[in-house]
């Protein structure tokens, strides 16, 4: 896609040309600008590229200035990948789901039903072939993907009524992007896909009827609580939620390898950060839900779970035919979620289990 086409299609409107011109090289530094798929300002997420944009530009010495546009300032949230693809902005913070109309292998990038927690996820793009296949998918765009948070194991959503069977679905109208939409929709739900700016709105005005989000951080900050009170996990959806900074691939190849370094660097530092500010803010922020407003958070029930991982298989099953390319990532996914349940069986769930057992710990103070 060119730059004029991507302007025309896109809605985008522009004061001048020139404000899209390549990284501007002034006594040796270059501007980078950093799209986000993100509100201003919004913890967790916003922060987090705000962070990693610092960092990288910190880190550099100033030679790698990046600037960071949160969604709306340049580009809509959804556009951020055609416009690092085509050169309007060097860099995206975003999740990969988003590009499923592109490619249903994008998907595994950032999440699939019952798929990977961010540790395997971490474990699977570091060290299991990950990173090889999804730089080959992102190539054929123009552009260098790399991991850059987590969001951990997200919540089920949000519901104007009580979930109580597998029926409570049917002509339910749901926001989900990803392969969760897909296995909400072969249960009768109807899926739309808004930005996070836009739930509270439509929660509120009866446009959908749930939704889900992100964590109790994040959907704290979000407001979701002000319109409606019954909120569901596990979310089956999305175990460990990566997002992903996606670098144009012209611009990644013409940065010295240090510069490159840099980048990489921050990124995985970043990722390493976030997963623990997720986990640590998700503590405090359901307590408040819980206590300050009331939320009554129920779980969803065994035989609901149980229906949506059989669908979620059958969907799994049927996208890995979409093209070789998708196939291969299917497989390789796959192939190591099977080891990492076998593993996740005897170290995590065997000591969580163990942690749960009734017995004294600590002093009383």
């Amino acid at each position: 896609m060119q730059r004029r086409q991507f302007l025309t299609t896109s809605g985008t409107v522009v004061a001048a040309t020139s404000f899209f011109a390549m990284p501007a090289i002034a006594k040796g530094a270059r501007e980078i600008k950093l799209v986000t798929s993100w509100p201003k300002g919004l913890p967790g997420l916003g922060t987090s590229a705000a962070r990693l944009a610092k960092l990288i530009t910190d880190t550099s010495g100033g030679r790698l200035q990046v600037k960071v546009f949160p969604a709306g300032d340049m580009v809509a949230p959804f556009e951020v990948f055609d416009a690092v693809s085509v050169g309007i902005a060097e860099m995206y913070h975003s999740a990969e789901y988003y590009w499923e109309k592109r490619s249903p292998a994008f998907n595994f990038f950032a999440a699939v039903p019952f798929g990977l927690t961010a540790g395997e996820m971490n474990s699977w793009i570091y060290r299991g072939g990950g990173q090889k296949l999804w730089d080959e998918l992102s190539a054929t765009y123009n552009i260098k993907p790399m991991l850059a948070s987590n969001t951990g194991v997200q919540m089920g959503g949000w519901f104007v009524k009580p979930v109580t069977s597998i029926e409570s679905y049917e002509g339910l109208r749901y926001r989900m992007p990803g392969l969760g939409g897909e296995v909400l929709r072969r249960v009768g739900a109807v899926v739309v896909n808004l930005p996070g700016g836009e739930i509270v709105r439509a929660l509120q005005s009866g446009a959908i009827d749930a939704s889900e989000w992100v964590g109790p951080w994040n959907d704290l900050e979000l407001g979701l609580h002000n319109a409606t009170k019954y909120y569901y996990y596990p979310g089956f959806h999305e175990p460990g939620t990566a997002l992903s900074l996606g670098v144009n691939k012209e611009f990644w190849d013409s940065l010295s390898a240090e510069e490159r370094q840099i980048i990489a660097t921050s990124a995985a530092a970043e990722n390493s950060f976030s997963i623990s500010e997720f986990n640590a803010r998700n503590t405090a922020a359901l307590e408040t839900l819980i206590q300050q407003h009331g939320v009554e958070v129920q779980k969803f029930d065994d035989a609901i779970l149980q229906a949506l991982g059989k669908i979620s298989g059958e969907v799994m099953g049927e996208i890995s035919h979409h093209d070789p390319l998708t196939r291969q990532v299917h497989d390789s996914f796959m192939n190591f979620r099977r080891a990492a349940v076998r593993w996740g069986e005897l170290s995590e769930r065997g000591y969580l289990n163990a942690r749960s057992l009734k017995f004294q710990y600590g002093g009383s103070g």
